[in-house]
């Protein structure tokens, strides 16, 4: 008996939960359309804006490879390694919002099943950039998009009043999402940044502003790795680099407990998932810990002959999800979606083999 994968999330309904992530995977309509061809059930585009974007004179991403021999971690080729990583240090979509339109309208009529949810980005501070978050709020929407994710969370944005720069800031949140929500009625997805102690303040603000979905993680921020002999970035442009994103299965485990953190303050919010998922076995982690959608962006760039969209890596995560609810004998993901959330607990809690243990502290007389 063929299982079903739909899903029903922030009121859309997928056709399975697994979507390809705002990122070069979703920068063009070609790639979207083979990304819909091959199946996955939705994509975030990548971000649009409406201000000039020019990315570095170098490449924009590279893939870090791990190995048992050195160098264990170094993006340069060699045998017997595994992926490790991606870094990067591109900024949004180049191409402008006037291109996007005919595309995405088009995208959306041949495949009326999938779900477009439209990445967009504005500064902030101004009446100026709040307008420009409604611009882009309306335009999208009204080619047919579902749904919008606003970006605040790119770790790298040269403008200082974007991305995760303005992330932390209530007020800005507040205000991009009061310009937004009075523009559009669908849902409104809010990617926030992971790289901070207070995202689940955050995230409250957001959804107490009328997020519908908190997306988490975006890539941490990090430094590319600087080769001991040639005293070479392992990627630079004229010897000088910036604090870049990493992404991939490097960071899997502290998504997992951002996701959790943030699952454990808000378990009836939604929070789609996002960092290091390259089969189910690490979807069904973000699952476990709350998340109801599934985000995913490195492993489909680095699958060969995929065209960068992850062709088999979709059939494989579709196959295994249905194997394991027809083998466990659930309708869906919801049967077990935060099912581990509870299980993570302060570490005073976790047993000792002394049963009078104080947790760290001294007894009382």
């Amino acid at each position: 008996m063929a299982i079903d994968l739909k899903t029903n999330f922030t009121g859309l309904e997928f056709v399975n939960p697994f979507v390809l992530a705002s990122a070069p995977p979703t920068e063009s309509k070609a790639k979207i359309m083979k990304a819909f061809e091959a199946g996955w059930g939705g994509v975030v585009t990548k971000t649009i804006g409406l201000h000039p974007v020019e990315n570095v004179a170098g490449p924009k991403t590279i893939y870090q490879r791990t190995g048992e021999e050195k160098p264990y971690v170094s993006r340069n080729k060699r045998a017997n390694t595994v992926s490790h990583s991606s870094w990067n240090w591109e900024l949004i979509s180049d191409q402008p919002l006037e291109q996007w339109l005919p595309d995405l309208k088009e995208i959306k009529e041949a495949y009326p099943d999938r779900m477009v949810i439209a990445s967009i980005m504005a500064g902030a501070g101004s009446a100026e950039e709040m307008k420009n978050w409604q611009t882009l709020a309306t335009s999208v929407i009204g080619v047919g998009c579902d749904a919008l994710e606003l970006n605040l969370s790119c770790p790298h944005m040269d403008r200082k009043d974007m991305g995760a720069h303005i992330a932390n800031d209530e007020a800005v949140i507040r205000s991009v999402l009061k310009a937004v929500k009075e523009v559009v009625d669908v849902p409104v997805w809010v990617k926030l940044t992971p790289s901070t102690s207070s995202f689940v303040e955050a995230a409250g603000v957001a959804y107490d502003a009328g997020a519908d979905c908190i997306s988490l993680c975006n890539t941490f921020p990090s430094l590319p790795l600087m080769d001991p002999e040639t005293m070479k970035f392992e990627v630079e442009v004229d010897g000088l680099v910036t604090s870049g994103g990493q992404g991939g299965l490097a960071i899997l485990n502290q998504a997992l407990q951002k996701v959790n953190s943030l699952s454990k303050a808000y378990p009836d919010q939604a929070i789609s998932g996002i960092g290091g998922i390259k089969g189910f076995r690490e979807a069904f982690n973000f699952i476990v810990h709350g998340a109801g959608n599934l985000q995913v962006c490195t492993a489909a760039m680095e699958e060969k002959g995929s065209g960068g969209v992850g062709i088999k890596l979709i059939q494989e995560l579709t196959g295994d999800l249905a194997d394991y609810l027809e083998r466990k004998g659930y309708a869906s993901i919801e049967d077990f979606r935060g099912i581990a959330r509870d299980r993570i607990v302060e570490h005073s809690k976790i047993r000792r083999k002394s049963e009078d243990y104080n947790g760290g502290y001294a007894q009382s007389a």
